[in-house]
């Protein structure tokens, strides 16, 4: 089933009850001019079962103790924003699987060359689906296509890199002499949004899977708790690419971040993606790969499963 991603730009009062999240709005409640019909439909719940993601983007949204908790309980990424309305924090279980303490273990004890390989076929799989985007575009890939079948054990020649300067030289026609970087201009704010989220869900998928989200493969800064979120997420970060992509081809204003702009982000987790075979939700799919990866990490396979945009 498909897990739902629920977002709060304005003020509201969420708290449980009989395993639901009940939302009150108290500003249509408190409103004297709304008939009491529209009054009555700003109440609503929500199954916690059926929840995936949360994102709390408003300073006047309360939040109970006992719903906060029955959503990491039911591993749901709930995720905070800051004034600037960017994702700033993100609250994940401790314990969201039963054998987390030999998974720990496990992916303690990974050899180097084991972790190696895996960033190999990581920085495969995302310049392969690098490529397939800006196939989309019209443009060349035949050196994107090189760097794949180029790419070595632990990256040592570091393709991944020049496929990302070739990549975010042309992916953005429209926007003259774009540069990807974390405080640039704008498209970045809409990069930087997409890329929270699905930092988010990566990160849920990981702690589902009985795994550390802070011990990488390859990212290892030792500020980052989410070194191995942002080692997976390699390969899904076009899927985020390819929405911006359209967003910024519609020619409007991208200075702020709009309800509307982070509604279309938000749609992330529900994106439609190719992986094992078969087609299934991105938040789906993603256990497959992190799933992947714990038996890699257990020894019964080197091969981790990752999508591939079609």
């Amino acid at each position: 089933m498909i897990k739902r991603t629920l977002y709060f730009g304005n003020s509201a009062y969420l708290s449980k009850k009989d395993d639901q999240l009940v939302i009150r709005l108290p500003e249509v409640e408190k409103n004297q001019t709304l008939p009491e019909t529209f009054k009555k439909e700003a109440h609503a719940t929500v199954p916690i079962e059926d929840i995936g993601v949360v994102v709390l983007d408003n300073q006047q949204v309360i939040i109970t103790h006992a719903l906060l908790s029955a959503l990491i309980d039911n591993n749901v990424a709930v995720i905070t924003c800051n004034d600037n309305h960017m994702p700033s924090s993100l609250f994940m279980p401790l314990s969201a699987n039963t054998e987390q303490n030999e998974r720990f273990r496990n992916q303690l004890n990974a050899s180097e060359p084991l972790k190696k390989n895996l960033w190999q076929q990581t920085v495969e799989a995302k310049i392969r689906n690098q490529a397939f985007v800006l196939k989309k575009r019209g443009i060349k890939i035949d050196n994107m296509l090189h760097w794949v079948e180029s790419v070595k054990s632990g990256d040592t020649e570091n393709h991944e890199a020049r496929a990302a300067a070739y990549y975010w030289s042309n992916i953005l026609p429209a926007v003259p002499d774009f540069r990807r970087r974390r405080d640039g201009i704008p498209p970045n704010n809409i990069f930087n949004y997409s890329y929270a989220i699905l930092r988010a869900v990566v990160a849920r998928g990981l702690a589902a899977s009985g795994l550390l989200p802070t011990l990488g493969i390859h990212h290892h800064n030792r500020y980052n708790a989410y070194c191995l979120a942002d080692d997976i997420m390699e390969p899904y970060r076009p899927y985020a690419d390819e929405i911006v992509c359209k967003i910024v081809d519609t020619g409007i204003d991208l200075q702020e971040l709009s309800p509307t702009l982070k509604k279309e982000l938000l749609i992330i987790p529900a994106l439609d993606i190719f992986i094992d075979g078969e087609s299934s939700p991105l938040m789906v799919g993603l256990q497959k790969t992190t799933a992947s990866l714990v038996k890699c990490f257990e020894g019964e396979t080197r091969k981790i499963v990752y999508p591939e945009m079609t």
